[in-house]
């Protein structure tokens, strides 16, 4: 089978990563869909002809021959053919020696049934036809409703996959051709029109156009592409025409790594499902227990012994444990659509789960908090100069030079719009800058050596800000003209200004924020003091890095590691929940936990507050699931008989939906949360 096949469910699953299986779900639920109605038609006679309902309701239904044996035939069709699901689930239950709430309703609708029939055959009592059949339609009713929403929960998946074109347009000799995207290969030029999706990650050759990226990174504003632009599969283009040469194709593309990461997410097991699952096992325990000490006092009681039956029931069915095992499913399916929405990818819940009780945020500098590239950070000139024109005499001095200073300078000037001069007479010294004429005027461009080799100084002007720069650990260059320096350049790793808003977020959070870097101390502590921040770490090597994270972690300190994912991995692994900036193409960083498509700080902060929401919906479903419990199953066993409050089992299998609803909605209420407001 050709590798590259294509997989609209998961086509960038690595080794080891789970295959989503969510496709089954479809049919599964289409099956049920339709065990439900069936059971729903038949159910409604079974009750019209009960006579229990009609003695209840003061009624008489139409009679024809062998009317009164309708609820038998039909409550014996719905057993078989809707019960078949509990019965099975059961099994399966019991061949894991894990009884739960398959156990739970198998066990009621058997005991009906079987009781039943024993009433058709001469033992006295009433027959619990109708009661068995609501209870199977109720329950089919509260599974369908489960998978519906459980499958809505995960549509993340669906959506993802829908983001990918079937087919590319590859650009050949002489024109171009339309192909299947499972044909295209790595180094193939694809030619991307006004308003079609983007079949494969590559880079922009030509064109110029906007990128509507907002399905995989949240960001709402359309993303200008020109030549040297990365692009990502499933992303729309937007008016203009781009030729794209492709870099990553089939599995490994980003948006496949993040369907992946998703898919994972969704079935990752928590400290708080495993909570859940622990909470259901002892409830069916307890509610089995329940239902046998209350059949056997009602049995030994004075009353008719088809009422201790009906007793066992009903603790059976209003017990039945439907919406705990519904409770965190839910809220995990629900949470981490809504982090992919917000550009957050999990790939570890657990992690997700800790992040809302963190002491301490500990960032990596370079790519983290900075850009990670040189950028001109001031421009001090002497009285009777201008900053703009001594940066553009900079800037065309060093116009052709690779140096990645002058490169910056350079940049800064064209983000700048400032106009070059010409320059003619240009001469490399080598080690120390350059010489050129620069629109009429010579001039001199170089660091601190050029100064020594001149023996100049500074002039009075230009002392302080430059002593600042150094004591700050910047890149200084100078412009001298006529053996006088006129200006000076500081440059430095440029601070993100999303950087900013997230130290002073995390802190409003009550949150400690900490830095480290293996820049020099000068740098660290500019850096530093920019943000705000008071915890700093310079000169770290990256093996070092985790052994901070430990020392922190030895202190009972709770720690998140924020860095790229690649040289700040032993970190990122060693912190409670690691999380990796700077994912962009490249969701599958191994190291990280959780992983922030937009390259943004401040999404940091809407992990915690993903994590403390998510946790409260799990908190809320997990008492309301079990909760109840406490005043129902007492009710059931027909604690109030004496009061005249007789719990019939259909009403405890309504109570139990209900609850299951409630839990149901609980949960999607997570879906109208903005992060950026909680």
């Amino acid at each position: 089978m050709d590798h590259h096949a294509h997989d609209k469910r998961a086509p960038g699953c690595r080794p080891g990563m789970r295959q989503p299986s969510g496709q089954h779900t479809g049919h599964e639920m289409t099956e049920l869909s339709r065990r439900f109605w069936i059971v729903l038609a038949l159910t409604i006679p079974v009750i019209v002809y009960s006579a229990g309902i009609q003695k209840l309701l003061h009624f008489t239904p139409p009679q024809f021959p062998f009317s009164q044996y309708v609820p038998f035939v039909l409550a014996t069709i719905i057993f078989f053919y809707g019960g078949t699901f509990f019965l099975k689930g059961a099994a399966a239950e019991l061949g894991e020696h894990r009884p739960g709430m398959m156990t739970l309703v198998s066990l009621a609708i058997i005991v009906s049934f079987v009781y039943s029939l024993l009433i058709n055959i001469g033992l006295p009592g009433e027959v619990l036809y109708w009661e068995l059949s609501t209870l199977i339609m109720v329950m089919l009713l509260g599974h369908w409703m489960e998978m519906r929403a459980v499958s809505s929960g995960s549509g993340a998946l669906q959506e993802l996959a829908k983001l990918m074109p079937d087919k590319a347009e590859r650009i050949l000799t002489g024109g171009t051709e339309i192909i299947p995207v499972t044909e295209l290969r790595v180094d193939d030029i694809v030619l991307i029109r006004p308003g079609s999706n983007i079949p494969a990650d590559g880079e922009v050759v030509s064109g110029e156009s906007s990128v509507n990226e907002a399905m995989l990174t949240g960001e709402s504003r359309p993303v200008a592409k020109v030549t040297g632009s990365a692009v990502i599969a499933g992303t729309i283009n937007g008016e203009g025409s781009l030729r794209v040469h492709v870099t990553k194709t089939g599995g490994d593309t980003a948006l496949a790594g993040i369907m992946c990461l998703v898919d994972q997410a969704q079935s990752s097991r928590t400290y708080t499902q495993n909570l859940a699952d622990t909470a259901a096992y002892w409830l069916t325990l307890i509610a089995i227990s329940a239902s046998a000490v209350t059949f056997a006092y009602w049995y030994l009681s004075p009353v008719p012994k088809s009422f201790a039956l009906e007793r066992a029931v009903t603790v059976l069915v209003i017990a039945c444990p439907h919406a705990l095992g519904l409770a965190i499913p839910l809220v995990i399916a629900v949470s981490t659509a809504l982090a992919a929405k917000n550009g957050l990818l999990v790939r570890n819940r657990l992690a997700l789960e800790k992040a809302r009780n963190l002491n301490i945020v500990v960032f990596d500098k370079t790519g983290t908090l900075t850009e990670g590239r040189f950028g001109v950070v001031g421009v001090y000139v002497v009285s009777q100069a201008h900053e703009a024109e001594s940066l553009a005499v900079i800037a065309a001095a060093e116009k052709d030079s690779e140096h990645i200073v002058a490169k910056a300078i350079v940049k800064t000037a064209h983000d700048r719009h400032l106009w070059l001069p010409d320059v003619t007479d240009f001469k490399s010294i080598p080690g120390l800058g350059v010489q050129a004429n620069v629109g009429g005027r010579d001039v001199r461009v170089g660091g601190e050596n050029l100064l020594e080799s001149l023996n100049l100084d500074l002039p009075t002007e230009l002392k302080l800000p430059v002593a600042r720069a150094r004591d700050a650990g910047q890149t200084i260059v100078f412009l001298i003209e006529a053996d006088c320096v006129t200006a000076a350049v500081a440059l430095a790793d440029l601070i993100r200004m999303e950087s900013v808003e997230a130290v002073r977020q995390l802190k409003k959070l009550g949150i400690e924020v900490a830095m480290m870097t293996g820049d020099s101390e000068d740098v660290a502590r500019s850096v530093a003091e920019q943000l705000g921040i008071q915890l700093y770490y310079a000169n770290v090597l990256p093996e070092e890095k985790a052994r901070r994270i430990e020392e922190m972690r030895s202190r009972r300190l709770r720690v998140a590691m924020v860095g790229d994912g690649v040289n700040d991995a032993p970190a990122l692994v060693s912190a409670d929940v690691g999380i990796a900036i700077g994912a962009g193409t490249d969701v599958a960083v191994e190291a990280g936990d959780i992983i922030l498509v937009r390259n943004d700080p401040r999404d940091v902060v809407k992990v915690i507050r993903l994590s403390q929401a998510s946790y409260d919906k799990m908190i809320e479903n997990l008492l309301w699931a079990t909760g109840y419990n406490i005043i129902a199953i007492p009710l059931a066993a027909g604690l109030l008989v004496g009061h005249g409050i007789i719990l019939p089992p259909a009403v405890g299998a309504l109570f139990m939906s209900v609850s299951t609803v409630i839990v149901a909605a609980n949960a999607q209420l997570l879906r109208g949360l903005n992060l950026q407001d909680l």
